[in-house]
């Protein structure tokens, strides 16, 4: 795998966006369903694909301003990642991102060598 210099900025938003979507992640597990109140639901019998949910006491207004902190971020940082313009040839802009993607899989492995 080629190595590309990437701007210190590109490495410090991918190193940021990586823990901002993981807690994302957990938080949406922790939360019910539904942002909103909701009844429970289910499928008719003869739905083609049945499927139900519970009632749900929508979601807590800490975690609701807690998620929609860590969206703008990630959309922030996603705009830099992906908006940066290209310092690379036009054949490599595709490998360097997803160099810049797993640098420090690549920086460990290059330390244990």
């Amino acid at each position: 795998m080629a190595t590309y210099k990437l701007p210190p900025m590109l490495i410090d938003a991918q190193n940021e966006l990586d823990p901002v979507r993981a807690d994302l992640r957990a938080l949406f597990a922790k939360v019910p369903w539904s942002v909103e109140p909701m009844d429970a639901w289910e499928t008719h019998e003869n739905a083609w694909r049945p499927a139900s949910r519970p009632a749900s006491p929508g979601w807590d207004p800490e975690d609701a301003a807690e998620i929609a902190r860590l969206r703008a971020r990630e959309l922030e940082l996603a705009e830099v990642l992906v908006c940066h313009p290209a310092e690379f040839a036009p054949g490599d802009v595709q490998a360097a991102r997803d160099a810049r993607k797993h640098h420090r899989e690549q920086e460990s492995a290059s330390a244990a060598s």
